[in-house]
């Protein structure tokens, strides 16, 4: 009894020539399974919403803001004033001294458990609400 081993000219090689394999039970498999990823994506990659923000300076909490009124807070840190403006459901890093602005260059935070850290003038901001999905640092 010989084995024989298929020829390489037997195997699909483009494209075309691999779609004709495929059967209608295999279009509808893969049909449900890109609906699923789909339809999970908007109900699984949601956070709740914010509903306040608290301001740190060195750790120590010295402001805890709702996020329901526009206003604009001033930390004085080692060096310089931070100023925070919060805005009905978001709030940022306005102006900060510090050299690189990464705090300032992120922007608006909207969603819970977000955050946004001035390191050299030891502020920090964390966004609090319930059904926080994760923190930003994991994005």
């Amino acid at each position: 009894m010989s084995h024989k081993k298929p020829s390489p000219t037997s195997l699909p090689t483009s494209p075309a020539d691999w779609l004709s394999l495929l059967r209608p039970g295999d279009w509808l498999t893969a049909s449900c399974a890109l609906l699923l990823v789909v339809a999970s994506f908007p109900l699984l990659w949601r956070g709740g919403t914010a509903d306040a923000v608290v301001v740190r300076k060195d750790g120590q909490a010295v402001a805890q803001l709702p996020l329901t009124t526009a206003k604009k807070i001033v930390v004085a840190g080692p060096l310089g004033e931070t100023v925070v403006e919060v805005q009905p459901g978001r709030v940022r890093v306005l102006s900060d001294p510090g050299p690189r602005q990464y705090c300032v260059k992120q922007g608006w935070l909207s969603r819970p458990g977000a955050v946004a850290i001035c390191a050299p003038n030891h502020v920090s901001l964390t966004l609090t609400g319930r059904d926080a999905g994760h923190d930003s640092l994991a994005y």
